[in-house]
């Protein structure tokens, strides 16, 4: 073997013993938190919470969103959903249905299961599809491009929807250990449930802001679950209250994001 085929091996040698180190350097701190809800600590974390009345009702009305969006349409629908199963309101989304899908049915069968959707807890909101969907709309007399949705414009959609809402846009003034109990009392009591509005590069993760619910939090590892509505890019995880603090601390075209209590009267 020549030298420089030997020096060749040892560097690869090299690279190969390092590069997992060098990998884990290369990662966000704040990703480095997150624990997957499907690990074995994650799994742990929730066994182990004395806050998660809301996550078995909220689990089995779980739905992924359907375009990237619509992160709180389908937050809204899971809620929805959830404080209102099998109540002879829930309205019927036809809109999914094609007409031959209906060609072979008889004496008026209705084939589609009462539920909220993503398509129509839209409908009653004051933004239209089209806004959330790019469509130019007026915000401080300028006309933008305001894709999905705003925090106020999310609870507006909420309250839209006949929901009883309180808003906490979390700015700087607002202590960490004031949100943290907050948001821990909500997931002690079953009647309501608190959805987060936060970014996701400030908490780790890729993309810019998102909508999903929480479901558990963790005291000893001081981590909150989120039922991360976008499982393709993220999935459920633990994060830290401070790094999920931080990721709602953050400004979004006319103030901070923040969360939201949501219950049904």
């Amino acid at each position: 073997m020549t030298r420089l085929a030997r020096v060749g091996l040892s560097l690869l040698a090299v690279a190969t013993l390092v590069s997992p180190t060098l990998a884990r350097d290369d990662v966000p701190v704040a990703a480095r938190e997150l624990v997957a809800f499907a690990s074995e600590d994650g799994l742990a974390r929730l066994a182990r919470s004395p806050a998660k009345v809301d996550f078995p009702a909220l689990a089995n009305q779980f739905e992924a969103q359907t375009n990237a969006m619509f992160c709180g349409p389908t937050s809204a629908a899971i809620v929805l959903n959830t404080a209102r199963a099998r109540s002879a309101e829930l309205p019927r989304d036809r809109s999914r249905l094609r007409t031959e899908d209906l060609r072979n049915l008889s004496g008026g069968f209705d084939p589609v299961i009462p539920r909220y959707t993503q398509d129509n807890v839209i409908t009653k909101g004051p933004k239209t599809r089209a806004q959330v969907m790019g469509e130019p709309m007026t915000i401080n007399g300028k006309q933008i491009r305001d894709f999905g949705y705003q925090l106020r414009q999310f609870d507006d959609m909420l309250k839209a929807n006949a929901l009883h809402t309180r808003l906490v846009v979390v700015d700087e003034k607002k202590p960490e250990q004031e949100i943290r109990v907050d948001l821990v009392e909500n997931l002690k009591r079953s009647g309501d449930y608190v959805i987060v509005n936060y970014l996701r590069k400030a908490v780790g993760q890729r993309g810019g802001g998102h909508i999903s619910p929480l479901g558990a939090y963790d005291p000893v590892s001081d981590s909150f679950l989120v039922l991360d509505v976008n499982p393709a890019n993220a999935g459920w995880v633990w994060i830290p209250s401070t790094t999920l603090i931080k990721g709602m601390r953050t400004f979004d075209t006319l103030e901070n994001r923040g969360y939201i209590h949501v219950e049904s009267p």
